[in-house]
């Protein structure tokens, strides 16, 4: 029998794959492929931060000698749980009491979302989420079959009393409130002190766990954000991390950090998933963190976000008087929030912006229901002050263009 004489193979795909679709974020990314595309619409952090020379030290040194094992302990097989070394390092870094043993190093902290959905997530299961929310996380958790459901959220974050209203009964109790409270993705906001002390008490009140994700909590401008959700009730709260908006996204490393309740069945997702994350990053990592690296690298991100963001917010209050829209103003990360005029669209926008040469994130994809179409996601670390003050006023002119009659 020939190859072409064989019958077309039957693939009968599982319920949760048809619920998968791709980013919208990533298919918008293609576009900004085209040469001359400014674009403010990844989520990338700038190039110019990664330390190439610390990282370039730290592989010949782990390569050359890496304590017990030698240097070819860096390339073999390793632990699920992660290299204690880097395991003992995340755990001092964090400002509460935190047990090294509780600390799984993933392959970035969007494995930490897929993870906690394995462990965490049954088909209609409730499962509550700010409005709007990361993409990435309705990504992870879409393929579990949970019914989502979008708490109103505010300049200053979750309200508690919609929270309480959304909470649900009995077989029907929501399983767990994701949040990102710092400077969040995709709209920059912070949840104030007030706000976060009501989160946390009224979440210990109800029996609801809650997974902070925070990403970009060192990205901070002029200071730090408040103590973190889990700082206030380490046992209820599951708290991911990443590396990759202080050192390098092409790691694919991040963290979370469990109770000991929990920890062991992540554990058990994380080695049926991939074994474990790549150890020889782990350890460039762990070499490149001593001496207290990141307290002098981080701060160097800082100051350069913060140009950009400046430049951007300079931008639209040039560009945009006229026009109507509403932004706000990030005490850190890298995102804008974009409100357009009633009656406009930014996914019909989007079209007319890219033929202008300036691409955006429209909003209604990180909403889980009753998605905004006048919102919009501008992310300004990527390009140069230049870029930002052209893209902007490419992106008026678009604004312009589609008001016309």
């Amino acid at each position: 029998m020939k190859l072409n004489d064989l019958q077309p193979t039957a693939w009968t795909l599982a319920r949760r794959a048809a619920k998968m679709n791709p980013s919208v974020i990533r298919e918008i990314l293609k576009i900004t492929e085209r040469p001359g595309i400014i674009s403010f619409a990844g989520g990338l952090p700038s190039p110019q931060t990664f330390p190439v020379a610390e990282f370039a030290e730290a592989c010949a040194k782990v390569l050359k000698d890496d304590g017990k094992g030698g240097p070819q302990a860096a390339l073999q097989y390793a632990a699920s749980e992660g290299y204690a070394p880097l395991r003992e390092a995340v755990a001092a870094m964090l400002p509460w009491a935190v047990d090294p043993e509780q600390v799984l190093i993933t392959t970035g902290s969007q494995q930490g979302l897929d993870l906690v959905a394995k462990v965490l997530i049954d088909e209609g299961s409730r499962v509550l989420v700010e409005t709007p929310t990361y993409l990435g996380a309705l990504q992870a958790f879409t393929p579990m079959e949970p019914v989502i459901e979008a708490v109103g959220s505010d300049a200053e974050g979750v309200d508690v009393d919609d929270l309480t209203a959304k909470m649900g009964t009995g077989a029907d109790r929501a399983r767990f409130l994701y949040v990102l409270p710092n400077f969040q993705n995709p709209t920059g906001r912070t949840m104030t002190e007030a706000r976060r002390a009501a989160l946390s008490a009224r979440a210990a009140e109800l029996g609801l766990p809650l997974v902070e994700d925070n990403p970009y909590g060192d990205l901070w401008f002029d200071e730090p954000p408040p103590l973190p959700l889990t700082a206030r009730n380490p046992e209820g709260c599951i708290y991911l991390g990443s590396f990759s908006k202080v050192l390098a996204p092409g790691l694919r490393l991040g963290f979370c950090v469990a109770p000991k309740a929990i920890a062991p069945k992540l554990l058990q997702a994380k080695q049926a998933a991939d074994l474990h994350s790549p150890g020889f990053n782990q350890r460039m990592v762990a070499e490149v963190m001593k001496g207290g690296f990141l307290d002098r690298h981080v701060p160097t991100i800082r100051t350069l976000y913060k140009s950009q963001r400046d430049a951007m917010l300079s931008a639209l209050e040039r560009e945009m008087q006229d026009l109507g829209l509403q932004w706000n103003t990030p005490d850190g990360g890298m995102f804008l929030w974009v409100r357009l005029p009633a009656g406009m669209n930014a996914v019909e926008l989007l079209p007319k912006a890219v033929d202008k040469g300036v691409a955006f994130v429209p909003g209604a994809a990180f909403y889980a229901a009753d998605a905004d179409p006048r919102t919009l996601r501008l992310s300004f670390v990527t390009s140069t002050v230049d870029q930002i003050a052209t893209g902007i006023a490419a992106l008026a002119a678009a604004i312009r263009e589609h008001r016309s009659p």
